[in-house]
């Protein structure tokens, strides 16, 4: 067997070696030649996996070692034959950290009492579970928003988008991005969505850039319906909107 893998993937280098013939290159390095001959292709966002890269390929499965697989043209591997999974949950403690550092930041410099306070969660998967936990251990109030569970849970414990928008402190987002169907998060986030928000919410986005629309995040900021805003994803990367990113209270 033969395996492409992304050089940047953590701890990966010396596991498959026992069973596998296994070549690492850069994301942006993987190309329909290399994939000509390889059975297993591994990968991060950076490689698009679609027609272009996998057409007339020997590859068989694809695994990416990221929550989101929007990278992944799963349309075209279904009609190919291709399997394919992602990691759900692979970094749900280091954004719950990254989530509590930022709060903790938020709390110290601008003397903003967390107490008490209504974190508003979007997405309660692996990722926003964690935050929710750290939010109760903050002594904060919770409001969860997940129409996915909601439907296959029951409505009880689960607040409305229009609920959590317009009655929390802090926003924070952790959805994978859908860019259609039911549950589109693509602009999730728009000029709606920020009118409704209380004057002087925070804005916090660790899930994907593209769920926010960025002109509409820059006008929240402008009109004071946003306090601040703390991004770790950006739309359109590696091309971020640079005026934006100064714009932001912590850029990661």
């Amino acid at each position: 067997m033969k395996i492409i893998a992304d050089d940047k993937i953590p701890f990966l280098k010396g596991v498959l070696e026992p069973f596998a013939e296994v070549i690492y290159l850069p994301g942006h390095s993987i190309d329909n030649r290399v994939l000509q001959d390889a059975d297993a292709l591994l990968v991060r966002t950076r490689t698009r996996c679609n027609a272009a890269l996998l057409k007339d390929t020997g590859i068989k499965f694809i695994a990416t070692a990221t929550i989101g697989y929007d990278h992944i043209d799963t349309d075209f591997c279904r009609r190919s034959g291709i399997a394919w999974t992602n990691a759900p949950g692979c970094n749900s403690s280091s954004v719950q950290q990254y989530l509590a550092a930022a709060l903790l930041r938020i709390s110290g410099q601008f003397k903003y009492r967390l107490k008490n306070k209504t974190l508003g969660i979007v997405g309660v998967g692996n990722v926003g579970s964690k935050v929710s936990n750290l939010a109760r251990i903050l002594e904060m109030n919770v409001l969860l928003n997940d129409p996915p569970r909601a439907r296959t849970e029951g409505e009880e414990g689960f607040a409305g988008i229009e609920q959590v928008l317009m009655e929390s402190d802090i926003v924070t987002a952790h959805v994978p991005l859908n860019p259609e169907g039911e549950d589109c998060t693509l602009n999730l986030f728009s000029e709606d969505s920020f009118r409704m928000m209380r004057t002087g919410t925070w804005f916090i986005n660790t899930s994907r850039g593209e769920v926010t629309d960025t002109l509409a995040l820059k006008n929240a900021l402008d009109t004071g319906k946003l306090m601040g805003i703390v991004l770790d994803v950006w739309g359109n990367e590696p091309d971020i909107d640079t005026e934006l990113m100064e714009r932001t209270f912590i850029s990661t």
